[in-house]
């Protein structure tokens, strides 16, 4: 049986063996029959079945095995990964693995197994709750996780063998989504970036083999660049009698440069940072001799310094990173990464490197520390409404750029890129955000969507009793503030529509000649399935019943003496809060509202009303919207920064309150402009059209603005489902050979 390149030792021991004295090397006190057991029992479990590529199973938990020794976890840990796969796939129970392998194991394995048997409605709803159980279980011990990322490892190290292409790229995207900001977020770097490129290539191939092959030109044309810088910042570090233990030279993986391309909106040879330098000394003091050293030798680029030494990041990282150019190495602009060997060690396994299971002389208590982003997912698992709204929370607060602020006693507070005081107040408390009022930023009072800085403190003001504003759902950024605003509007939404749906039902007994209570309409709750009248309320304001329904439903006698109720006005409910004076609905709007404004991908309309989407803007899904109402025309759907909106500036009673609708999705496709810059050569534009079809986009139209002598501008409309569709096929774009530069249209 083939077994992992790492176990592939003098054949004279059973890879079992081979794994326990693998494991017994750095760990001598380790239990080594535990390991033997472990991989005895799976290779028996999984006698009979195959992988897709036709190899025993057992090669699969064995190379995850493998993969954590390389890593240097305990022995439960690697028996963990040998038997992750036995309870969900074959007829082994958790009360066996428990009576043979102890409890510690049995739970990780319980903690680490799929939730397949679950019958659940959609993939997508599967994969948030999987996410869920995930969560759960790592909140109770982090070696679920690093068992799940060394599976997930392997899986996409093999994927080539899944027959089935969308499966392929199913399972890249959930790992590029999830997995890989799981593993940054506990420091496990090497893995973090393998995994990326695996799936990156998966779900881009193009993209990548475009990236892969300027980076081997690149190779090409200064073959020896990165061993002369190398060269060279030694030679500044000796001369500035800094004892330096290694330096390191490389290029960053295409993923991170495609990341670049697309959030700094730049062509590939516009980048100016792809190789980095990693400095390797004694200790914390050579750091910043060794950073004094290298500013003095090279230009600095002006804002690329970071220390996350006096500031380490949340997942234990510290290294000191700056930007220099290196004029004698052709003007090269380099990224340098100074760090000590035990820095350098956490940078790249992360939790591994120290974990806490070594000594044992930490509990849930030093792991609650340790990992409080752990905490702020349980948190966002307690206010999400559904198993979807969880996973999309989770995915806010997973990817982030950090910014660190302080409140006014000191205390550290981690953030995203962009987050304001709303965003510092729930990170502090939910209670503590939920009663937010004003808050002030070095003393200075700010709004409360004004973007935090790195080093700003902030002081929360707060109200007893206060609740949060519907609002600030527009500018918050963490998932965990995002998950609390949407369970309070959820909640106060369902009370408004409980009381319009009881005024409409009490008005419709009423004009029938009957005096109205609960107790009268209670036979109508057990007829028309609902589970109390609460939520019959509801769905009588929501449109889903009339109050004719309730009433004929309540007392069937009155079915022949009425014919005029459904004339009757009904309040319909807001699509927002604060969206504006109520709407009223009459016979023709029987049909839900909810189900036709979501056929336009847009709420907070008025049912029957025409939309159209403005073409000064081409507003996408993702972005915030605004209606204007045009007498004749109905409603126009413009970005909510649409320069054309200044025309309206006097008449703000046309505006309207509008949103997509995310929950359903928006339906049908939207034009999405774009303006490009490239070469003027042939076969130019069969190269854009090519990386658009590629994504998945339809070209509408597509318009030469200037030609001049070897560029063209050229605009082009493009069909695209949302802003992340439109940013797949802008990413694509830039990097298409001679396209200089690319931008969403202004207008």
């Amino acid at each position: 049986m083939p077994a992992p390149e790492g176990l592939r030792g003098t054949g004279t021991l059973s890879p079992g063996a081979e794994l326990a004295a693998k494991v017994l090397a750095y760990d001598p006190r380790a239990d080594g029959s535990l390991i033997e057991r472990a991989y005895a029992l799976a290779e028996e479990a999984h006698a009979p079945q195959r992988r897709e590529d036709g190899q025993p199973y057992i090669v699969h938990p064995l190379a995850v095995a493998d993969i954590l020794a390389g890593y240097r976890l305990d022995a439960a840990t690697v028996a963990t990964a040998l038997l992750h796969d036995t309870v969900e796939d074959t007829g082994v129970t958790l009360a066996e693995l428990e009576k043979r392998f102890g409890k510690e194991v049995a739970r990780l394995v319980d903690g680490v197994t799929k939730l397949t048997r679950l019958e659940l409605q959609s993939e997508r709803t599967k994969q948030a709750e999987n996410f869920r159980k995930l969560v759960l279980a790592m909140s109770e011990d982090i070696r679920v996780l690093i068992v799940k990322l060394a599976d997930r490892l392997h899986n996409m190290r093999t994927i080539g063998a899944v027959a089935k292409p969308e499966k392929r790229v199913r399972t890249a995207r959930e790992t590029l989504e999830i997995y890989a900001p799981l593993a940054e977020r506990i420091g496990m770097d090497a893995l973090k970036t393998e995994i990326e490129t695996l799936s990156f290539r998966e779900m881009n191939p193009d993209a990548w083999q475009t990236i892969a092959a300027r980076l081997t030109y690149l190779r090409g044309q200064g073959a020896d660049l990165i061993e002369e810088i190398e060269r060279d910042v030694r030679r500044v570090l000796r001369d500035a009698g800094v004892d330096v233990l290694e330096v390191q030279g490389r290029e960053k993986s295409p993923y991170s440069i495609w990341l670049k391309m697309q959030r700094k909106n730049v062509a590939f040879e516009q980048l100016s940072d792809i190789m980095a330098f990693r400095v390797i000394v004694h200790d914390k003091g050579d750091c910043y001799a060794a950073l004094g050293a290298i500013h003095s030798a090279y230009r600095v680029v002006p804002g690329r310094f970071k220390d996350w030494i006096s500031t380490p990041k949340t997942n234990g990282y510290q290294s000191v990173h700056t930007g220099v150019t290196v004029p004698e190495k052709r003007n090269a602009k380099i990224e340098v990464q100074i760090r000590t060997r035990e820095m350098h060690e956490v940078a790249e396994i992360g939790v591994a490197a120290h974990w806490i299971y070594k000594q044992g002389e930490e509990g849930a208590t030093g792991r609650k520390k340790r990992y409080p982003w752990v905490r702020d997912l349980l948190e966002i698992l307690e206010s999400a409404s559904d198993p979807q709204d969880f996973l999309d929370h989770t995915k806010l607060e997973l990817h982030r750029d950090q910014v660190f602020c302080f409140t006014p006693k000191g205390d550290l507070i981690e953030l995203p890129r962009g987050a304001t005081p709303v965003d510092f107040a729930y990170q502090v408390h939910s209670q503590v955000g939920d009663n937010t009022v004003g808050a002030k930023v070095n003393g200075k009072i700010v709004p409360l969507r004004h973007p935090l800085e790195n080093g700003d403190q902030v002081e929360i003001i707060t109200a007893r009793g206060g609740s949060p504003n519907p609002a600030w759902e527009r500018f918050v950024v963490t998932g965990k503030a995002r998950a609390r605003i949407r369970r309070f509007v959820h909640a106060r939404q369902r009370a408004e529509q409980r009381e319009e749906g009881r005024a409409a039902i009490a008005k419709a007994f009423r004009a029938a000649g009957l005096d109205f209570s609960e107790k009268i309409a209670e036979p109508a709750v057990k007829a028309l399935k609902q589970p109390d009248f609460e939520t019959l309320s509801v769905a009588v304001a929501s449109g889903n019943l009339s109050p004719r329904e309730v009433l004929h439903a309540a007392v069937p006698e009155m079915r022949t003496h009425m014919r005029s109720v459904d004339q009757m006005p009904l309040a319909r409910p807001r699509g927002r809060l604060g969206a504006g004076p109520t709407l009223m609905a009459g016979k023709a709007d029987r049909a839900p509202s909810s189900k036709r404004d979501s056929a336009m991908g847009v709420t907070g309309l008025v049912s029957g009303m025409a939309v159209h989407f403005a073409g000064c803007c081409h507003p996408l899904p993702g972005d915030r919207i605004v209606g204007i109402v045009t007498t004749g025309r109905g409603v126009t759907i413009h970005k909510h920064d649409c320069h054309g909106l200044e025309a309206f500036s006097a008449t703000p009673e046309r505006f309207i309150d509008v949103d997509w609708e995310y929950d359903g999705g928006a339906k049908g496709a939207h034009v999405g402009r774009i303006e490009l810059t490239a070469e003027n050569n042939a076969g130019a534009l069969a190269g854009l059209t090519t990386a658009i079809a590629r994504q998945e986009g339809a070209v509408n139209s597509l318009r030469i603005l200037n030609r001049a002598g070897e560029w063209c501008e050229v605009l082009l409309d493009v069909e695209v489902r949302d802003t992340s569709h439109l940013a797949a096929i802008l990413a694509a774009l830039r990097a298409c050979p001679g396209v200089t530069q690319v931008d969403r249209a202004k207008g």
